[in-house]
């Protein structure tokens, strides 16, 4: 994905991220669509297979609800809502989120946008913090929360609603004790309290904003964070959304740089070089000297961003001077000028430039590869089934001239072949009920028993409780005993690969099938997302988390939390299992209900020939009509396929660099100039224009010319499969008979 170098035009004063997010949208829905018209396809030639029908629904999942997260962290009083403003919300003529002194937001807010719900804005009380349930689970309690409709047509009305995100309420020290608010270890991190002892806390625990703005409509979330002691008390905070956003900005204020508790936060929840953290330094317009030159001024700056990045540990190009107060004036006044002051146009280019082209890697690499994989399931399967036509012809074509005897004798044969393939069907059953036993085993170490007695087993290992010195230590063997879990099932697994790699071969040899078996899950990214909860949740076993740990609700959340994103890891472990093993099923009895029926044709075909003189050649036409038809499916489904891996390929920009090129060097697109670029050394091709959906490629090769369809390319391109490739024709353009497909 390209992008200009600066601000093309000083007059534009949309964000930079608005255009490209509505692209990324436009290019994600394109993508679902062509995704149902495949399936359609599929569905309707019989095609789909239940492991196949997993694959397009997930894909359409992905592609559907595919989200851009941006969480934005900082103390109070940094300016965080301003800049939201800002960049995404200045198109509403004022303020939506509230960011004016002594009106901020006083609880994480997340804004987004579902099309199932209504807008509102929903808020979970802070007496839910006095119960052991998770943010997630109470997302999954609508009736906890309180929740206010939003009128978007009244943008006044709209901000009076959203003013509630600040809203705070005063009890004693005690119950803030028992919300985990108020720490006398950490008096330095309380609340302001008053002279009677109240202490004013936020009157929610979390905020949730569904507002049909079109960003947010395009698949974007912002998370904004509110200080240290809201992200320190919130578990779920640091160990799940922040680590979850694409991109994070820590926003410094410019006049006071990089205080006490910026550094608090910095160190305890930002301080992962995994995070894609943006350092930003607000309020550069509070630096105005009137006696200072422009120069100086700047070199103001620029010493501001030179410490910020020091000491945080940053290169200096990830820090960012910027006012978003000065960004919202301009943008509400038409001041092009203004804008490009406040500096948030860098700030905005560099999410641009990092953040979307990114995105677009990532799920077009996922796209080529699921699509590549139906392909190869779909290309399987047709080959087999005009083997099996094949076959008929064949048996057919020895008829001609033949007396009934001889029909009679073929008929016999039949009916032995028939009994005798029968006979697999056990075979088959006993193949499966081992396969079955070994994946049990498998499973069994993905089971979530095994996360529930390795957290049993670290807190009596601690005595009962999480504040032990030796936490850290056990904390890190349970982890390696989970990885252990992991390894068994992927040693487990290898097993039974290697025993269905041997009983296939078998089955191929002896009965005519054409099983093969895939490669089992990689369970690689499981195992590093088992590393990175590892060292996310191991800065709590600090000094400073063991203090938080201390708390009983905190820790209850704490490992509530711990456990259910283990649980997660291992459940997506199983279910890859479980896909695996349904595929390979799937592809046993479809293959024996193919074959089943081949036999029911073949003596079907020779019971009415023997019944009725001039039978044959009605049948002859039929099978020529049937490999026909499947040739038609197998063009079909290349265009579909192929169309869908270009338009992922190409990305929202029509003018950008191919991404995932290495994906798709076994699949080559149909496009012209894409499929002439990835073409190997000595090989030439002239494409014509297409006049129906399978156009004729010519391949030029030094001794040698040949007409390939356009379904035949993943063949010409990748190393020569065992069978025949679908389609092909001489130079004449006439395709071989399928006795050449049998030879």
């Amino acid at each position: 994905m390209s992008f200009p170098n600066s601000l093309s035009n000083p007059r534009d004063l949309q964000p930079a991220l608005a255009p490209l997010l509505d692209a990324l949208a436009e290019w994600r829905m394109t993508m679902a669509g062509q995704m149902i018209v495949l399936e359609s396809f599929l569905r309707d030639a019989d095609l789909l297979t239940p492991d196949a029908a997993n694959q397009c629904a997930g894909l359409r999942q992905r592609l559907a609800t595919d989200r851009l997260v941006i969480a934005f962290v900082a103390e109070f009083a940094r300016g965080k809502s301003e800049l939201i403003n800002a960049i995404f919300f200045a198109d509403a003529g004022q303020r939506v989120l509230p960011a004016t002194p002594g009106r901020t937001t006083k609880c994480p807010v997340e804004l987004c946008w579902d099309e199932r719900e209504p807008p509102r804005l929903a808020l979970l009380p802070i007496d839910t913090r006095l119960r052991p349930e998770t943010l997630a689970d109470w997302r999954d309690m609508p009736e906890a929360w309180t929740t206010v409709e939003l009128d978007t047509s009244d943008t006044n009305a709209l901000v009076k609603s959203l003013s509630q995100v600040t809203a705070t309420r005063y009890v004693s020290r005690e119950q803030a004790h028992s919300l985990g608010l108020w720490s006398e270890e950490h008096p330095d991190d309380n609340p302001p309290s008053t002279a009677d002892g109240r202490v004013e806390v936020p009157a929610w625990r979390h905020a949730v904003i569904n507002y049909p703005h079109p960003l947010l409509k395009r698949g974007l979330v912002v998370v904004d964070t509110p200080g240290l002691n809201a992200i320190g008390t919130e578990p779920e905070l640091t160990l799940s959304l922040l680590p979850s956003a694409h991109a994070v900005l820590f926003i410094l204020g410019a006049d006071t740089g990089v205080t006490r508790t910026d550094l608090a936060v910095w160190n305890q929840h930002l301080n992962d070089p995994s995070l894609a953290r943006y350092v930003v330094l607000n309020k550069i317009d509070t630096l105005a000297d009137p006696l200072a030159t422009s120069m100086e001024r700047q070199d103001l700056i620029e010493r501001q961003c030179l410490s910020a990045a020091d000491t945080l540990g940053v290169p200096r190009h990830r820090v960012f001077p910027v006012s978003a107060r000065q960004a919202l004036s301009a943008r509400l006044q038409n001041d092009s000028f203004g804008l490009v002051g406040s500096k948030v146009p860098v700030l905005e280019k560099a999410l641009r430039d990092e953040l979307l082209p990114q995105r677009q890697r990532l799920l077009a690499t996922a796209v080529i590869s699921q699509v590549q994989s139906l392909q190869e399931q779909i290309s399987r399967r047709l080959r087999e089934l005009r083997r099996q036509n094949a076959e008929q012809m064949l048996e057919l074509r020895a008829l001609r001239g033949k007396s009934s005897g001889r029909i009679g004798m073929m008929l016999a044969r039949v009916h032995s072949d028939t009994e005798e393939f029968n006979r697999c069907a056990a075979r088959l059953t006993a193949l499966k009920s081992v396969q079955q036993r070994m994946v049990r085993g498998a499973l069994a170490h993905l089971d979530a028993s095994h996360v529930r007695a390795a957290a049993e087993r670290l807190q009596q290992a601690m005595g009962g409780g999480w504040f032990n010195l030796r936490a850290k230590p056990l904390f890190a063997e349970t982890c390696r005993s989970l990885v252990e879990q992991i390894d068994r099932a992927a040693h487990d697994s290898v097993e039974s690969q290697h025993m269905l790699t041997a009983s296939f071969r078998q089955l191929n040899a002896e009965f005519g099938f054409t099983l093969e078996v895939a490669a089992p899950p990689d369970y690689a990214p499981l195992r590093d997302e088992l590393g990175r909860i590892e060292q996310g949740y191991a800065r709590y076993f600090g000094v400073g988390g063991r203090m938080r740990m201390n708390s009983q609700a905190f820790a209850e959340q704490f490992q509530r939390m711990l456990v259910s994103k283990l649980r997660i890891v291992f459940d997506q472990a199983a279910s890859q299992l479980d896909a695996w093993n349904e595929a390979i099923t799937a592809q046993l009895d479809g293959q024996f209900r193919d074959r089943r029926q081949s036999f029911r044709r073949r003596k079907e075909n020779l019971e009415r020939i023997q019944e009725a003189t001039g039978e044959l050649e009605s049948r002859l036409v039929e099978v020529e009509r049937v490999d026909q038809q499947l040739l038609e499916q197998a063009d079909r489904a290349f265009v579909l396929t192929a169309a869908l891996r270009l338009r992922a390929q190409q990305g929202p920009n029509p003018t950008a660099e191919p991404v995932a090129a290495a994906a798709l060097a076994a699949a080559p697109v149909a496009a012209p100039e894409a499929a002439k670029n990835v073409l190997p050394a000595g090989i030439q091709m002239n494409i014509g224009e297409p006049d129906d959906a399978a156009s004729q490629v010519d391949l030029y090769l030094p001794d040698l010319q040949l007409n390939f369809r356009t379904d035949q390319l993943d063949a010409a391109l990748a190393p020569p499969p065992v069978a025949k490739p679908l389609g092909l024709v001489h130079s004449d353009g006439v395709r071989p008979s399928l006795d050449a497909d049998l030879e």
